[in-house]
């Protein structure tokens, strides 16, 4: 305690001669010649008061008498008067220095205020210097806390890694193993069909021939009708029949909404269109029931029999327009529901509108407005305005009258996937990989309403033009619907694997959903479970977003496979034709709504359209 008190003593008294020497020092030649002229002057005071005793003495002696004394008075007067002019000015040197000394006081007083700023702004910054020095300490065992932090995520990482590596070669073994099964489970499959091709061959091979013979007399009489007309004559006999069966026949357009049989159509006209082109019983089963798979000797017949329309409405075999559609991968494709114009979305962030009618292969427009790749394109029922989604969290509309860009909707934290409108124009609802759906409305550019799925969102559809119903599908494997009415979720319906896209027929009563398992399921909505499976040997779905299409009687399923090849299925569930064009994998197709117009884009930059004529 004592040895504290003295260095505190010590610390105190150096302070105190610290600012002795600071304030005296700069004054100390000031009054040290101020003191000698105080001395100066009082020795002068001095003097003078023994001048004035001598030269009072002077006077008396004077008043006396005496020459003598006149000489001394007078060499007083003169040196009292020299005394009196140094007196004078050692009297203004006084003063001068008085004021010198005034001014130094003043410059002090302004270098203590100077001295008392810099030592607060000194005090500052020491503080700030401390709390920097701090800071600095946290952020020095912060970092050491990151570096350990960060050694141990590197090790779980390593092991993660191994795991994940391990797991990785336990995936492909099950693959293989899943491969080997899937191929067991279609041979088995393969066999159980031809039994059940071979048991109703000879159902249907009883059927047909009392039909034929009941009708054969009515068939004749047709014939020979035809024969005779003046318009017929130059012809041969199977062009006649042809003409005959196109007058008795009734068109596929007109079975819209029901699956097409052979009680649709008038036995005398199947007989007939038989016998014209020269095709047997069996032959005819073959090609009615076994989509096309019959000897190339009637595939020509098979052929004629579908271009007018006998085994459903005639598939579009042929390459109508064949174009580069964008700098690198297309996604997306889709009809105008007006006019004979297709919209593609692609990789290099652009929607492009393609006239079909006028069989050009330059864009009518090309909408752009997106920072990432397109990946999918809708109309509004009115083929007014078409709506965009992309790779950069967004969804855009444009109008297509002037190719401009409208709303751009952002909200979405991942990918938006798929869109379609709800309450046209008002409304629309999006679906992204963040597991939302998003309701947004158009007027004010806002969303009104989210919907949690809780799984990435591929493809979602509504059920009418006011959205009533949403369905959408997931990376999950379900099919969710939402009923935004009563803000309630329906019954989901579990699918054997991922989901890629979503389709509605006309009526809305039915839905196909293409899934990641190479298969393609036809659900009834009505009775909200699948009725049928479309599959093939050689199909396989080429992406996470590959579009499947209905035709615009829903009669028909077309989608795109790995393989460049385009397979269509009629809604019985028969393989009808597998169209050729596309050189890699085809991500989407769309069938035109009011034509037999088939567009699909895929992985190359090409877009094809395929037609029936």
């Amino acid at each position: 305690m004592s040895t504290e008190e003295h260095v505190w003593r010590a610390h105190v008294v150096k302070c105190l001669r610290e600012r002795n020497r600071k304030e005296c020092e700069n004054f100390k030649e000031i009054i040290e010649q101020n003191n000698r002229l105080i001395d100066h002057v009082a020795q002068l005071k001095s003097d003078n008061l023994k001048l004035s005793v001598e030269n009072e003495q002077q006077r008396s002696a004077m008043s006396t008498g005496g020459t003598g004394s006149h000489v001394a008075i007078a060499t007083l007067e003169k040196k009292l008067l020299s005394q009196q002019e140094e007196l004078t000015e050692l009297h203004k040197r006084k003063g001068e220095n008085s004021q010198l000394i005034v001014d130094l006081n003043m410059k002090v007083e302004q270098q203590r205020i100077i001295m008392s700023e810099r030592e607060h702004s000194l005090a500052e910054q020491q503080t700030h210097n401390n709390r920097l020095r701090a800071e600095v300490h946290l952020l020095h065992s912060s970092l050491e806390e990151l570096k350990k932090l960060n050694n141990t995520l590197l090790d779980e990482h390593t092991a993660l890694q191994l795991a994940f590596s391990s797991l990785e070669d336990k995936m492909r073994g099950i693959q293989d193993e899943n491969r080997c099964l899937l191929e067991r489970l279609m041979r088995y499959k393969s066999k159980d069909a031809d039994k059940l091709n071979e048991e109703n061959e000879s159902i249907i091979r009883k059927r047909l021939p009392s039909i034929f013979r009941k009708r054969s007399a009515k068939l004749k009489r047709d014939l020979e009708d035809a024969v005779r007309e003046p318009s017929a004559s130059s012809n041969s006999a199977p062009t006649a029949g042809i003409t005959s069966l196109h007058r008795n026949s009734t068109s596929p357009a007109q079975l819209i909404g029901g699956i097409i049989t052979d009680d649709d159509f008038d036995e005398a006209t199947i007989n007939g269109a038989m016998e014209a082109i020269g095709l047997d019983d069996t032959e005819y089963i073959n090609a009615r029931f076994t989509a096309g798979e019959v000897c190339e000797t009637t595939r020509a017949s098979i052929d004629a029999l579908k271009a007018t329309g006998y085994l459903g409405q005639a598939n579009p075999t042929k390459i109508l327009l064949k174009f580069e559609a964008h700098e690198n991968e297309s996604h997306a494709v889709r009809w105008s529901p007006v006019e004979r114009m297709v919209a593609t979305g692609g990789a290099d962030r652009k929607v492009k509108l393609w006239d079909i009618g006028k069989n050009s292969t330059e864009p009518r427009a090309v909408l752009s407005g997106s920072s990432a790749g397109i990946n999918s394109v809708d109309f509004d029922s009115t083929g007014a305005y078409i709506l965009g989604t992309s790779n950069d969290y967004g969804a855009r509309v444009w109008t297509v009258i002037d190719n401009r860009l409208r709303h751009t909707l952002t909200g979405h934290s991942g990918k938006v996937m798929a869109a379609k409108y709800v309450q046209e124009p008002i409304k629309v609802v999006t679906g992204s990989h963040d597991r939302t759906l998003k309701i947004w409305d158009l007027r004010s550019i806002a969303c009104i309403e989210t919907k949690f799925a809780g799984s990435s969102c591929n493809d979602l559809v509504t059920t009418d033009s006011l959205g009533s119903t949403i369905i959408s599908g997931h990376y999950d494997k379900k099919i969710r619907f939402w009923d935004i009415r009563t803000e309630k979720q329906a019954d989901d319906v579990l699918m054997p694997a991922k989901i890629t896209s979503l389709d509605l027929s006309k009526d809305c009563n039915y839905l196909i959903c293409s899934v990641r398992d190479d298969t393609i399921k036809l659900l009834d909505l009505r009775k909200n479970q699948v009725i049928s499976t479309f599959t093939n040997e050689h199909f396989k779905i080429s992406c996470d977003f590959a579009r499947a299409s209905f035709n615009s009687t829903g009669l028909k399923i077309a989608c795109g496979s790995a393989d460049g090849a385009i397979y269509i299925w009629n809604v019985n569930g028969f393989l009808e034709t597998t169209l050729k064009g596309h050189s890699t994998a085809v991500n989407a197709v769309s069938w035109s709504t009011n034509s037999n117009l088939l567009a699909s884009v895929g992985k190359s930059k090409r877009c094809i359209i395929y037609s029936d004529s």
